[in-house]
This record gives C-alpha cells, sequence and structure tokens, in this order.
C-alpha cells in the first residue's frame, strides 16, 4: 500500500508540475462573479421516526479513533455499531448524550460516541442508535503520504454552499478543514438543523474538523449570556485527546497521515493575548512539534492575518500581534483563514513583509454563504498579495511527499469548478535557511 501510495504521490507530482502556469506578478482577478442565490430550506424527513439518527457528522480523535456525532428527536441510545463490512456490525461503542435550549427553542438529543481503534485507509460501516433504517459509511484517513485536505469556509446553507459540496464530493479527499462560519444560523436554532442536514452526506462520510467564527458566537447581553452555546453542543472537536490537549473546544490541534503533518485551529473569538489560556497553550504546542518527524504545519483561523480586500479590515490584527511570532518562530507552513467573503493568497510573509521562512496565508470565506461576495479590492495591490477574486469555490491542499504540498482554490464558475490558483508550497522543514 505504501509503494503504491509513493507511485501516485511520484504521479501527482509531475503532472502537477507540468500543468502550473508560469510564475508572474500579482493578479487581481477580473473574473465576472455569478448572481447570488437563494438560502435552501432542508426539512426533516417527515417519514423518519424520533429515534432515527440525523445531522451525523464525524471527526478525527487521535491516530486512530472518530467520533460520531448525530441527533435524534425522542430519547435513543447513544451507541454506534460499525464493522468493516455492510449490513455486519461486530464492534459496538456507547457514548453520551446531551441537549441544549436557547431562548424557546429546544434541541434534540446530541449524542456523540468515539469508535476505535480503527485501520488507516479502511471503509467502516456504521449504524447510530441500532436503528436499522439508516447505514452510513467512514472512510479512515491514510497513516502515510500523500494525504489530501478539503479547506472551505463560510459555508452557510444556500444554493451556491450546495454546488461547493458538490464540488467537494466529486474528488476523492480524506479530510476536511473549516475556519469557522458554519451555519449562519444567527441566532435562529433551526437553522443548525438544516445545516446538519445540508452537510450530512459529506460530513458522515469523511472527518470535518472546524473551528468556530463570528457566526458561532450568537450571544445576547442579559438573555443568553453564554456564547457558543449551540456551535460546543453540537460540533464537539477532539481538544481533550492528543499530546496537547487544550481545555477548550474553541482551539484545539491534532496530527495527520502519522504525524508527518500537524494541524493547529485557533479562536478567533476567545481571548488570544499574550498570558490568556490560548495563547499559552499554543506555545506549548508548537514548542513539542518536531520538525524532523513533522514535515508540514498549517494553522486555521477565521479572521484573516493578512487581508487586502476592504471587508473585514484590521480585524485579524490583534491576535496577528499576539501570536504571528510563535507560528513564524515555530516555522508554520501555512495559515488559512475565513471571514471574507472571497478568496486571496499572500506570499510567505512576517511582520508584514515577504519573508522566506513565513507561511503562506491564504483566505478562502467563500463557501457560499448568504451574505454573498466581498467583491472590493484595495488597490493598489500589495506587493505580497498573489492572487485575489471575489468568487465562491474551495481548496484542497495535496500533501504530496515531506517536502511538498500542491495548493490548489477551486472557483464555483456557474456549477462547474475551474482551477484558478494553483502553487507548490515547500515544506520549511526541508528549507536550510529557515532552521533555527
Amino acid at each position: 500500500m505504501g509503494k503504491m501510495r509513493g507511485t501516485v504521490a511520484l504521479a501527482l507530482l509531475v503532472l502537477a508540475l507540468s500543468s502550473l502556469p508560469p510564475a508572474c506578478l500579482a493578479v487581481t482577478s477580473p473574473y465576472v462573479r455569478p448572481r447570488p442565490r437563494a438560502t435552501l430550506s432542508l426539512r426533516r424527513d417527515a417519514d423518519a421516526g424520533g429515534q432515527t439518527p440525523q445531522q451525523v457528522h464525524v471527526s478525527a480523535v487521535g491516530p486512530d479513533k472518530m467520533r460520531v456525532t448525530w441527533i435524534t428527536d425522542d430519547d435513543a441510545p447513544a451507541t454506534v455499531d460499525y464493522g468493516t463490512a455492510s449490513g455486519q456490525y461486530p464492534f459496538s461503542a456507547t457514548g453520551t448524550t446531551a441537549g441544549y435550549s436557547y431562548l424557546l427553542y429546544h434541541s434534540g438529543n446530541i449524542h456523540d460516541a468515539v469508535v476505535g481503534p480503527l485501520k488507516p485507509s479502511t471503509t467502516y460501516y456504521y449504524r447510530c442508535s441500532s436503528d436499522t433504517s439508516r447505514e452510513f459509511s467512514f472512510r479512515t484517513p491514510p497513516s502515510v503520504l500523500p494525504f489530501t485536505f478539503v479547506i472551505a469556509g463560510d459555508l452557510g446553507q444556500t444554493e451556491w454552499t450546495n454546488s461547493t459540496l458538490q464540488h467537494i464530493a466529486a474528488a476523492d479527499y480524506d479530510m476536511l478543514l473549516l475556519p469557522g462560519d458554519l451555519s449562519y444560523a444567527d441566532l435562529d436554532q433551526p437553522r443548525w438543523d438544516s445545516y446538519g442536514r445540508l452537510v450530512e452526506p459529506l460530513a458522515s462520510a469523511r472527518p470535518w474538523m472546524v473551528t468556530e467564527g463570528n457566526h458561532e458566537v450568537e450571544k445576547i447581553p442579559l438573555i443568553e449570556r453564554h456564547p457558543f452555546k449551540a456551535y460546543n453542543a453540537r460540533w464537539r472537536m477532539p481538544y481533550d485527546a492528543g499530546a496537547s490537549p487544550s481545555g477548550s473546544n474553541l482551539y484545539y490541534s491534532f496530527d495527520a497521515a502519522g504525524g508527518t503533518v500537524h494541524v493547529i485551529m485557533l479562536g478567533s473569538y476567545t481571548d488570544y493575548d499574550t498570558g490568556t489560556a490560548q495563547h499559552r497553550w499554543l506555545q506549548a504546542d508548537l514548542a513539542g512539534v518536531d520538525r524532523g518527524k513533522t514535515a508540514f504545519v498549517v494553522a486555521l483561523v477565521h479572521a484573516p492575518w493578512y487581508n487586502s480586500n476592504k471587508a473585514h479590515q484590521g480585524e485579524g490584527d490583534g491576535m496577528r500581534d499576539a501570536m504571528e511570532a510563535l507560528l513564524y518562530g515555530a516555522r508554520v507552513d501555512a495559515v488559512f483563514a475565513g471571514h471574507v467573503h472571497a478568496y486571496e493568497r499572500f506570499a510567505r510573509v512576517y511582520g508584514d513583509k515577504e519573508d522566506q521562512c513565513g507561511p503562506v496565508y491564504v483566505t478562502i470565506g467563500d463557501g457560499g454563504n448568504r451574505e454573498g461576495l466581498a467583491e472590493k479590492y484595495i488597490d493598489p495591490q500589495p506587493k505580497t498579495s498573489v492572487f485575489r477574486e471575489a468568487s465562491f469555490g474551495h481548496g484542497r491542499l495535496q500533501v504530496v511527499n515531506v517536502t511538498h504540498a500542491l495548493w490548489t482554490w477551486h472557483r464555483n464558475d456557474d456549477d462547474e469548478p475551474v482551477v484558478a490558483d494553483q502553487t507548490w508550497i515547500t515544506s520549511l522543514a526541508s528549507n536550510p535557511a529557515c532552521k533555527k
């Protein structure tokens, strides 16, 4: 299996190198965007029973486990039965059940159970709450390279969102990373339910790893004083797992591809200044990464630290001031952000200047949200900004080997995924000039 994956990786490397456009100066795309599309309305299946699992999604927990999360209207056991053959479930795991209330809304029963240990690159079939009416399946991520991440931010639940999800599903991948702004429920709690139904076909089949955005806060002074109530209840991430538990669902880290890739999910909307819990955790997490074994380190955050779009100018500056030096010192390879509803890729940057040892910064808040696109950019385009375009779409980060990863952004071109930007990212761990 490892030999075959290595052959595939080499073929991918050669193909991508032959298809890349020549290097060019900074580009602001002249592409004319299609018009906005309506918000979807996904109602619950009227024929489903109260114990029928819905809104099923999975997330990775450590090197060989997965968390399955689902909701039932009525009381049901928090059990997941699973196995490697359809209809046969020799293994079982029991988890926990919770729920929450928000104003006059009361959630269904939110169950989650951790299954494993699991074999890498293996399809498992499973059912939730012993319900025989719905069988799901997921494939575990590989434990070696190559490894493909899909990255999509600010998804929402519009017709553009649905188109983006179809494009994601059309090509294989191992894990999805989402840098905040999931459902755009914005206090309307049933929209969290419709979002769960919308993403279930993909989120139940591959691990979705998410961090929060501003639309997850949902705090109402004097009435709903606790922020992130729905987000934390519905999208529990592995913040208490691994070698570097954070203690907060709003920021955490995990390894992929057998530790070859380290992923850091940061929280833009919880305290991040020097001396705060998140800052101390990040410092310790980065100090624990052995770049002799970990080829790539990537980080996700919601509010971008670098941004030449006129939307949300400066909103990530405070966090950048507090944390940029930590990421630079650890030679983080790339930072992906959302929030701005457009696409933009920067060169390697540190301290607002090009730096060969800084991360590549990418804004990809263009999944399909209902607020539309941020079409106005600062002119002239900064020298550090390589490519920018206000379009819906998604990205793929293919970590091909320990030295190279291929980043590709697919524009959502009136229902067709079109490669609009592509570049190789070389591991800073392999660059002698950047070794500490």
